[in-house]
């Protein structure tokens, strides 16, 4: 995955993670776009649950829905950092 700094996605991005770098959303949004390059790369996830879960979280932030109203995202694991995986990268080897 490249990463252009001059992206205004990626700009605002860094900019929230200044601010506050315990701020969840912004952790969601890179795991979000990390996840999506893989797909759209013609990898597979390990966990498309958790894929699909940190959407609709997303979305219910967008959509300003309380997170305490209907169920909660009590399957979600916790986020984690980047340098916690020792090996590498989990993603699947395309022939």
């Amino acid at each position: 995955m490249e990463i252009n700094p001059e992206n205004p996605i990626m700009d605002e991005l860094r900019k929230r993670a200044d601010a506050d770098k315990n701020d969840k959303s912004v952790k969601d949004l890179v795991m979000l776009l990390f996840e999506t390059a893989l797909l759209t790369s013609g990898f597979s996830l390990d966990d498309p649950n958790t894929f699909g879960n940190r959407i609709h979280r997303m979305l219910k932030l967008g959509l300003s829905i309380d997170e305490d109203a209907g169920e909660a995202d009590v399957d979600m694991p916790p986020l984690e950092d980047a340098d916690a995986d020792a090996d590498g990268s989990k993603m699947e080897e395309v022939d």
